[in-house]
């Protein structure tokens, strides 16, 4: 792979913002999903799937995107590959403005931007051949690969670990490892420049998990590519990731980069994910940061809470966090944290608090405070023993921080 395609990975922690120009840039994206009743089928309402997600992603670099499900991951994922159309904010790409893009102006970018679908099996037409599937690209797009369209049907076959002479088998003679190589060898057709992978290797078997993500991370540094990598697993995120958001109910609550995420994580949302990732090393079991069992459910995005839309299972939630809704704002280099109170806030620079930076952003951002509602009654305390520790790191530095002292979570 030459340099000028594939730029370094960023050091972990560095927390620098140095570098080409984003391939990716989100501003403020929103999806919401009208909800029709009656016999003239009126708006009653809509699924706010997706709320104001705003993030760039630079060429060479792995995003990931981790969260409950219900959070809108899958969407954001097809919103940005434009496959729904956004009911507000700006998509770029490339440094054009590709937000509401028809079919006609979208055909040239579809040859750099692609997507891998979750599931192997329907993603897949039974009907078709596998050298149909992989070649349909070149067909959509009118390009004539050099030596032949079967001939460079093989060599991705082969580039994904299949046996070229499985040019002219059907679907269902594959596993579902297979298959999933095989919708990666069709993203790939076109030598695209961002892909994104929606939970690409969940449908899989553990073995099979490991060679598709190490296949996908071989391919970006042949093809020097660029990856949005959705998934439920934080070990196979650690694994890809270079940054990693932290999504819930349509909103994005951190974005960091691995070392500080994984390490020291400031929304007690996220902090909560990884003490809930076992601990395959006998030998640092007995190091177990305590385990945080959140309490109740994710709340309907038909109508999210007010303020702080994770207050309702937070055990740090206050009032504040009921009617002032947190912007996402760096409260550390390179890290950034949508909470009142995050965690971890001991090790900031002297001089300003944490709680005090982050209500002086809320009253520069809410301009019009939002009208006064009900409040559900936050969590308590939530459930704790030892069972877990997020992987790769070492006892949490501030397991139990002193709550806030206007606290009614407890």
């Amino acid at each position: 792979m030459s340099d000028n395609v594939k730029i370094p990975r960023q050091a972990e922690g560095s927390g620098t913002d140095t570098g080409p120009e984003p391939l990716l840039k989100v501003e403020g994206l929103v999806k919401h999903f009208p909800i029709r009743k009656g016999l003239l089928r009126r708006q009653t309402g809509a699924v706010q799937a997706v709320d104001g997600l705003s993030f760039d992603v630079r060429p060479g670099e792995t995003l990931g995107v981790v969260g409950e499900s219900g959070c809108g991951k899958s969407t954001m994922g097809r919103l940005i590959t434009r496959l729904l159309e956004p009911t507000g904010g700006r998509i770029e790409f490339g440094g054009h403005d590709i937000t509401h893009l028809g079919v006609g102006g979208m055909r040239p970018l579809r040859r750099d931007i692609q997507m891998i679908f979750q599931d192997p099996y329907s993603s897949l037409n039974p009907r078709h051949t596998i050298g149909t599937i992989v070649s349909a690209p070149f067909k959509l797009q009118g390009i004539e690969p050099e030596g032949g369209v079967k001939k460079e049907v093989q060599r991705l076959l082969g580039l994904v670990g299949l046996n070229p002479e499985h040019y002219n088998r059907y679907p269902h003679e594959f596993s579902g490892g297979q298959r999933q190589r095989i919708g990666i060898a069709r993203a790939l057709a076109l030598k695209p420049k961002l892909v994104v992978a929606d939970e690409p290797v969940s449908a899989l078997d553990v073995s099979i998990q490991a060679q598709v993500v190490n296949l996908l991370d071989d391919l970006q540094d042949e093809l020097g590519l660029t990856y949005v990598i959705i998934a439920h697993d934080l070990s196979v995120i650690r694994h890809v990731s270079d940054r990693i958001a932290v999504m819930y109910l349509g909103k994005i609550v951190e974005l960091a980069d691995r070392k500080s995420l994984y390490e020291s994580p400031m929304h007690p949302y996220t902090k909560a994910l990884m003490s809930a990732v076992p601990v395959p090393d006998p030998r640092r079991r007995g190091t177990k940061s305590e385990r945080i069992l959140l309490k109740g459910d994710v709340p309907s995005p038909i109508s999210p809470p007010a303020g702080c839309r994770f207050h309702t299972r937070c055990w740090k939630a206050t009032e504040l966090c009921k009617t002032q809704e947190p912007p996402l704002i760096e409260l550390r280099p390179g890290q950034q944290v949508a909470c009142h109170h995050p965690e971890n806030a001991a090790d900031q620079a002297p001089g300003e608090t944490v709680l005090a930076s982050a209500r002086q952003a809320v009253e520069v951002v809410s301009a019009t405070p939002k009208a006064a509602e009900t409040p559900e009654e936050p969590a308590g305390d939530p459930a704790r023993n030892t069972a877990g520790d997020p992987v790769g790191s070492g006892p949490d530095p501030d397991p139990k921080p002193d709550p806030e002292p206007e606290d009614t979570g407890k």
